[in-house]
């Protein structure tokens, strides 16, 4: 699961201390104070979930805590909560917060406007009845098909405050992917925006709705956003309704429902890398749990930060930290949409500079990309109000850890890489900024309430410093409650490896201060000549060369081996593209696993293909090796022209 260079790493890593200045304004503010809590937490889960639910607003709240445990469990059974009240109507119901602005929406072609909590609560509520008018009700599902905008917001709350469960499809799906979805989850109603921006291109969503619904009975409605006014737009007479119409008619007042905290409240599709795309089912209020907890204590957002994770709706990251867990804790956010380098290079930090952002959240392929773009277009940007940059999605290497600290950061911002799941809900692995020593690499420590362990295949703990397979021991309130329509793949996907635990199916590493180093998933593996290497560890040790800014290892069918390495490879502004620095980098795995992992062809390639997530889709990298074109679906790509340039690029490997 690792090398021995990549564990050297681990347990030689450097720490780095919060600065005083970030320490004081933290909810933890020590190492003592943190573990103090933590053990507290796990000895005591019922008392520690018992002060967060105090925090938040309960229609009616009894007192059992939990009951069940893995996979048949309930939190706060019984009791009712409304996940739309505690994010928009105590803030808009508090003269103090009224008039904050709750979202600040920036478009790269240049759009942007402010909603506050008071405006947010009135278009929540109003499209709640336009709900009501269609006919839907509790428990009924539907497919939201929009990109970043303050009306998906104002949708999806809707939604929760009615108990309506939503589905976010990537604004960027096939007819295809987008059909799949709504017929698995057996979709009442469609809500979708005309079109969106992208890049300077217009992507014509309301098109790609009406080519996944021929033949799909089960929709009754499709509400259509016009978000290009002047977009040409077909529409069906009798299905299809305009947003802004339905609006004018609607009243502005809704009750929040009454909802147990148990109640399915979101449904989201996991990205089907490995296999169908499963429909994870989240309960509504333990959700809102979860995610208050997550993004409280590892973000440290205070109602004075202006906060920005440029997660896209359809990644459930958006959910969990900006959602409901941002505006369940009242502070301003932004949504943004468009790609972060489009107009220019400096569009991220441009975002950054017109807020005040002061805690940002990526993924660590943005980051890369800035380090990529070099110092000298940050300089151009004044970023002295970031105090805290997070990340998930995918592992942040030392290297770009540390460039984005001292380059984004100023040599102070608080770095927290987290580790989660869709199934998890949230991130169960990440610092506790203002208590938890920074390592580059590292994805943190275990969340209170969550016992998270490193174990062999029997489910016993293995010693700090070797490898395993990441579990987690007891129930919380985020994770996942079924898989829609499908009970028996969620017991088997999760709960068959190891009795008692939830199998993450990552491996990992837990070092002698407890921190946790998430190495890739267990399955992600290559079979060369009888020796079973993970893709992960190959990528680990590209990506330690100073030339390497991202990269990406997959299999190529191989008559004599089995399997060969292939190895893609974006550089570092300063290095260049030459057969010499190819052998070296297949010397550097060489010398970290063995000469039978020596990759057979090292590609250098500008870019790599991405979900909008930033996550590397590898599948298609596999396609072009060995097809010479990608042949499945394209369409959830960040970038839609990055294809053809690859193509170019593949023609000519390094020797």
């Amino acid at each position: 699961m690792a090398n021995e260079t990549m564990l050297s790493m681990i347990a030689e890593s450097e720490k780095f201390a919060p600065p005083a200045s970030y320490v004081r304004k933290s909810y933890v503010q020590s190492w003592d104070e943190y573990l103090t809590k933590y053990r507290q937490s796990v000895k005591d889960p019922e008392g520690f979930w018992s002060d967060i639910a105090d925090e938040l607003q309960w229609q009616q709240r009894k007192a059992t805590v939990v009951t069940g445990k893995m996979p048949d469990f309930a939190f706060f059974p019984g009791s009712t909560i409304n996940v739309c009240e505690n994010c928009v109507d105590r803030y808009a119901n508090n003269p103090a917060t009224k008039n904050k602005v709750a979202i600040f929406f920036d478009s790269e072609n240049g759009d942007s406007k402010a909603l506050t909590y008071g405006q947010l609560h009135r278009e929540v509520q109003k499209f709640a009845n336009v709900l009501l008018s269609l006919g839907l009700q509790k428990g009924d599902v539907v497919s939201v098909y929009m990109q970043n905008l303050a009306e998906t917001y104002v949708v999806l709350l809707a939604c929760l405050r009615l108990g309506i469960v939503y589905n976010t499809v990537f604004a960027g799906f096939s007819p295809e992917a987008l059909r799949e979805r709504i017929i698995s989850s057996e979709a009442k109603a469609v809500i979708c925006t005309n079109g969106s921006y992208r890049r300077g291109k217009i992507l014509r969503l309301k098109e790609t709705v009406d080519a996944a619904l021929e033949g799909v009975n089960s929709v009754q409605h499709v509400v259509v956003y016009r978000r290009i006014p002047d977009l040409d737009t077909p529409m069906t007479p009798g299905r299809d309704y305009d947003y802004e119409e339905l609006m004018k008619s609607a009243s502005p007042v809704c009750a929040p429902a009454a909802l147990d905290c148990n109640d399915p409240g979101l449904l989201i599709f996991t990205s089907g890398t490995s296999g169908k795309p499963k429909g994870i089912v989240h309960a509504g209020g333990g959700f809102l749990l979860g995610t208050y907890a997550y993004t409280k204590y590892q973000l440290d957002l205070g109602p004075e930060d202006v906060y920005w994770n440029t997660a896209d709706i359809g990644w459930l990251t958006s959910h969990i930290f900006v959602l409901v867990g941002g505006l369940a804790l009242g502070v301003t956010t932004i949504l943004y949409e468009g790609a972060l380098d489009f107009p220019h290079q400096g569009q991220l930090y441009a975002i950054v500079e017109k807020y005040g952002v002061t805690k940002l959240f990526s993924a660590p392929t943005a980051y890369r990309m800035m380090m990529k773009f070099g110092e000298d277009v940050a300089k151009q940007y004044d970023l002295s109000t970031l105090q805290l940059l997070a990340s998930v999605g995918e592992p942040f290497n030392p290297q770009a850890w540390h460039w984005i600290r001292r380059v984004v950061g100023g040599g102070t911002a608080v770095i927290n890489n987290t580790w989660g799941q869709t199934e998890t809900g949230g991130t169960p692995l990440a610092s506790i900024p203002g208590a938890v020593d920074m390592k580059p690499g590292s994805c943190g420590v275990p969340f209170f309430g969550h016992q998270l362990q490193v174990t062999d295949l029997q489910g016993n703990p293995v010693p700090d410093g070797t490898p395993g397979y990441l579990v987690i021991r007891n129930v919380f309130p985020s994770l996942a409650r079924d898989v829609f329509g499908d009970r028996q793949r969620y017991l088997s996907s999760y709960f068959s490896q190891i009795p008692g635990a939830y199998f993450t199916g990552d491996s990992a590493v837990r070092d002698e201060d407890g921190h946790f180093w998430v190495l890739g998933r267990v399955d992600d593996v290559i079979n060369v000549s009888g020796h079973r290497i993970s893709t992960m560890e190959m990528e680990s040790s590209l990506i330690q060369h100073p030339a390497v800014v991202e990269a990406a290892v997959v299999g190529q069918p191989d008559p004599i081996k089995g399997a060969v390495p292939i190895a893609f490879v974006t550089l570092d502004k300063s290095y260049s593209p030459s057969d010499a620095l190819a052998e070296a980098l297949r010397e550097q795995i060489v010398r970290d696993i063995g000469t039978f992992a020596r990759p057979d062809k090292v590609y250098f390639v500008e870019a790599m293909p991405k979900t909008r997530s930033g996550k590397i889709i590898r599948r298609m990298l596999r396609e072009m090796i060995r097809d010479g074109e990608v042949r499945g679906d394209t369409t959830g790509l960040e970038d839609n022209d990055i294809l053809e340039k690859l193509m170019q690029d593949l023609g000519s490997p390094s020797k």
